[in-house]
């Protein structure tokens, strides 16, 4: 299980936005260039908040490491079949109809990516909230305004 811990930035109906830290494995990874790494700024990302977390809450999230993998497929590997695919579709369809391959090899290639980027696209919006792929937020570190502090009298 992959955790990391981060800061409620804001509350949504039953949704939170949390901004996490970028972590030392960040730091290795050989992607980190493809999701901001090199800036300065959190990561931003959006959890379930079935744990009722507020605001300024310092909290857990986790993903299980089999659901990183799953994803990473997906977003990397798809698009490469893809590509290679549609590449080659392109290059039949140029001998079928007698244009030069290379143009339908680009052609096919880039339509197949397209809609392999449009179809992820699309199944990340309609991922249900109870999927194993997204996010959790496991507990609650420390909240931000505590109700009662010691020595309050009122």
């Amino acid at each position: 299980m992959i955790k990391e811990e981060g800061i409620v930035e804001k509350v949504i109906k039953q949704k939170a936005i949390v901004s996490v830290q970028k972590s030392a494995a960040c730091a290795n990874c050989p992607s980190k260039s493809e999701c901001e790494m090199l800036s300065e700024r959190n990561m931003k990302i959006k959890v379930v908040n079935k744990l009722h977390a507020e605001t300024g809450d310092r909290v857990e999230i986790s993903l299980p490491e089999k659901s990183l993998l799953k994803l990473a497929t997906m977003v990397y590997f798809l698009p490469v079949i893809a590509l290679i695919i549609g590449a080659y579709a392109g290059e039949k369809w140029a001998q079928y109809f007698h244009v030069p391959s290379t143009w339908a090899s680009i052609t096919g290639g880039g339509i197949t990516m397209v809609i392999t980027f449009y179809a992820l696209k699309r199944i990340d919006k309609v991922q249900d909230d109870n999927s194993e792929q997204i996010p959790r937020m496991t507990r609650i570190l420390s909240n931000a305004s505590p109700l009662h502090q010691p020595g309050d009298n009122k």
